[in-house]
């Protein structure tokens, strides 16, 4: 996990050299016809993936974006009306029965149909009208690192072309050094915060909801620690009643107008005397774990993640874990 992880700003400046013309193509066909509205369809990592997404088309395109149940093409097998949308499924493996079924569904229902895949002549990707190969590589620990930031890298690459945003194409262009130099980072309050933690809030907002759904993920996956991910807004809604000493939260505040409404929550967590530890850049003070420079609030869930995977590594260690093989779990989830 910690070597494929580090390799992920190598991986994501293999992605964009190879998916330059295929982007273009795309985003030629997309300008010329514009689709209605944009559907994803993914599950696991995957999907946090296409929550990034989701905020990445609405924030920057204006295109309202939906998650597709994949149950409701697979197992209900009803056949939503996607005439003139784009669908866009995200998968390492493009073997899972269900996106499958449903990217087959979205194609005969009128949909442009973009896979995501690692895996070029996957079964998802023969069905596609449009691929763009992640190029993350093998990924052989059952926890996805490369894979996931990939993902979002694809979708920020394309997002960028498409929008003819100049400070979202600097943002790409930046993108491979950033990722290093934010693997390299110092998280090692967190890890020594968490060895004995047994419950876990991680928070976000709008393009950094996705980050947080993803370390949820990998704290359960790889620590054995339960972990659940909340928008900074909705954790007000209830979850926060139960946030006090001795239960910590990890915040992901973004540089933009989510920021200061996520660190005045992590604010409020840390007066109420919980362990409170905040990734946001150009932020400093006590439980700050430190960020790279960000060019673009959209490239900084990346950052955040690229960091992140480094300090859940070590945790899952100093746990007495094995982050590369996690109790019950196979590489490759096919569900129907």
């Amino acid at each position: 996990m910690y070597a494929e992880a580090q390799e992920a700003g190598d991986a994501v400046a293999r992605q964009f050299a190879a998916n330059a013309d295929a982007v273009d193509d795309l985003t030629e066909h997309l300008r010329n016809r514009p689709p209605r509205f944009i559907v994803t369809c993914a599950r696991g990592s995957s999907d946090h993936a296409a929550t990034y997404g989701k905020y990445l088309f609405e924030t920057q395109l204006g295109l309202v974006t939906a998650s597709a149940s994949p149950s409701v093409g697979s197992v209900y097998a009803i056949r939503p009306q996607l005439q003139d949308a784009l669908f866009v499924t995200i998968s390492q493996s493009g073997k899972s029965p269900d996106l499958i079924r449903n990217a087959e569904i979205a194609k005969a229902a009128g949909a442009h149909v973009v896979a995501l895949v690692n895996v070029l002549d996957s079964p998802l990707a023969k069905t596609a009208d449009t691929v763009l190969g992640l190029h993350a590589g093998p990924e052989t620990s059952v926890a996805a690192t490369k894979s996931y930031l990939c993902s979002l890298a694809a979708l920020l690459q394309l997002t960028a072309r498409w929008s003819n945003d100049a400070a979202l194409f600097n943002a790409v262009h930046s993108l491979p050094d950033a990722l290093r130099q934010a693997f390299a980072q110092d998280w090692s309050a967190l890890v020594e915060g968490l060895v004995d933690a047994r419950n876990l809030f991680v928070v976000g907002r709008g393009l950094g909801l996705g980050a947080a759904q993803e370390a949820a993920l990998k704290f359960k996956e790889t620590c054995g620690l339960h972990a659940e991910a909340f928008s900074s807004a909705e954790v007000k809604h209830g979850p926060m009643a139960i946030v006090g000493p001795g239960f910590p939260v990890l915040a992901f505040a973004q540089d933009d107008g989510t920021g200061d409404g996520t660190v005045a929550v992590a604010e409020e967590f840390r007066a109420r005397g919980a362990p409170v530890w905040l990734a946001a850049p150009g932020r400093t003070g006590p439980g700050t774990l430190p960020m790279p420079a960000s060019l673009h609030p959209a490239m900084t869930p990346l950052l955040t993640v690229a960091s992140f995977y480094k300090a859940v590594n070590a945790l899952s260690v100093a746990r007495g874990h094995n982050p590369d093989l996690p109790p019950h779990l196979n590489k490759v989830t096919e569900t129907v």
